[in-house]
């Protein structure tokens, strides 16, 4: 439960925020002071990016989460509007997020998305697709 919402259970659903993993790091984003914010987003990214073998889960749902958080302060990033995502962003709060975290967004997904482990939790559902396109089109505002 957070802030009275129920939490879907592991994977949950689709969306950047839609899994356990990824609502409690919106959690400690949101909890954390607005000074130390940049830095756990790009904890998050970086730890993607430099982990040896596979990325799926903990590591990737962190870093999917940052990277959606990334691109919502971008033009043409969509709002987050979940209860999951951090509430601050939710509540219209933004950040002024330094351009080099696209670039490692854009690394962070792409180890994601060539991931075999992470591909193999999700084709085997009827939602690999959509998972994948939205992915895609986080990567897409932070690769302009």
């Amino acid at each position: 439960c957070r802030n009275g919402k129920l939490r879907p259970m592991g994977t949950g659903d689709v969306g950047p925020f839609d899994n356990d993993t990824a609502a409690d790091w919106s959690m400690k984003l949101d909890e954390a002071p607005a000074d130390q914010r940049e830095a756990i987003i790009r904890g998050a990214l970086t730890a993607a990016i430099d982990k040896e073998g596979n990325v799926a889960g903990i590591v990737a749902d962190e870093a999917i989460a940052a990277a959606a958080v990334v691109a919502s302060q971008r033009p043409g990033g969509a709002t987050i509007t979940t209860p999951y995502g951090p509430d601050f962003l939710v509540n219209g709060g933004t950040l002024n997020l330094p351009p080099d975290l696209d670039g490692l967004a854009v690394r962070a997904l792409d180890r994601v998305l060539a991931d075999e482990e992470w591909r193999t939790l999700w084709v085997d559902s009827a939602d690999y697709a959509e998972a994948r396109v939205r992915l895609l089109a986080i990567r897409g505002v932070l690769a302009c």
